[in-house]
């Protein structure tokens, strides 16, 4: 199945790649779903009510505490999916990235072209005058736990949280790329999370190949299931990439 999958990207010149929270498992970020997910430990409240828009405005301190606790990661670094991503857009071959992610770690692999369905946990606003802030200075600047511009308007991370729509012009761009591409690859993700999971049906091509640990139940083309961060491990060796 690898030599199908590393044969259709050889050939292929607008691939698309859309990614879950599996993408970033290996540089160290958890993802949500598995036995070993965020969803699946033990808080006071739920996460599906923590990452709500209602329990940001009710219960900011909550949220922000779970939040630091749970969703910024600092000192991780993009892993081979990243790597393999950024080369194959150098190469103008990757047309491309459609992340589920908020981790900025395709961007700090080098890829340009990345539509972030859910957000940058790397661009903060003011809720009222959306004034933007960096990730460093939300860190370094809050009050009770929570971060305040420097005349004490709230921040606000932003992700889209449960209760929020997608940005239209994100959404309209993911499926203009997906529409267009002659290989998509799925990577990632368990394609539960709607309206994200919805996109690949906008594909036009040939080509779909799902790489997940975990088994699609419903799809029965190319399903690589093992750890995508290997199989792009293995497709910069056989590209002969040094990273």
């Amino acid at each position: 199945m690898l030599t199908r999958l590393f044969e259709l990207i050889d050939k292929s010149q607008k691939i698309v790649f859309f990614g879950g929270a599996g993408v970033s498992t290996a540089s160290g970020i958890p993802d949500f779903r598995s036995t070993d997910g965020l969803y699946h430990q033990k808080y006071k409240y739920n996460p599906e009510v923590i990452l709500s828009n209602t329990f940001f405005h009710r219960k900011t301190k909550e949220f922000y505490e779970f939040y630091f606790d749970k969703m910024i990661y600092l000192d991780v670094l993009p892993n081979y999916c990243h790597k393999a991503l950024a080369y194959l857009e150098e190469k103008g071959r990757l047309t491309a990235v459609v992340t589920q992610n908020i981790d900025g770690l395709h961007q700090m692999a080098g890829s340009k072209k990345v539509y972030e369905l859910h957000g940058s946990a790397h661009r903060n606003y003011t809720v009222n005058t959306h004034r933007f802030y960096s990730l460093d200075y939300i860190i370094k600047n809050r009050k009770n736990g929570i971060p305040y511009s420097e005349d004490g308007e709230l921040i606000k991370p932003d992700v889209v949280l449960y209760e929020e729509p997608l940005n239209n012009k994100t959404l309209m761009d993911s499926i203009n790329a997906i529409g267009n591409a002659d290989l998509l690859i799925v990577g990632g993700t368990s394609l539960t999370v709607y309206p994200a999971s919805g996109l690949i049906n906008y594909f036009r091509g040939s080509n779909l190949v799902i790489i997940n640990k975990s088994k699609i139940p419903y799809y029965d083309g190319l399903q690589i299931n093992d750890d995508i961060n290997e199989v792009f491990k293995k497709y910069l060796e056989h590209a002969r990439v040094k990273v």
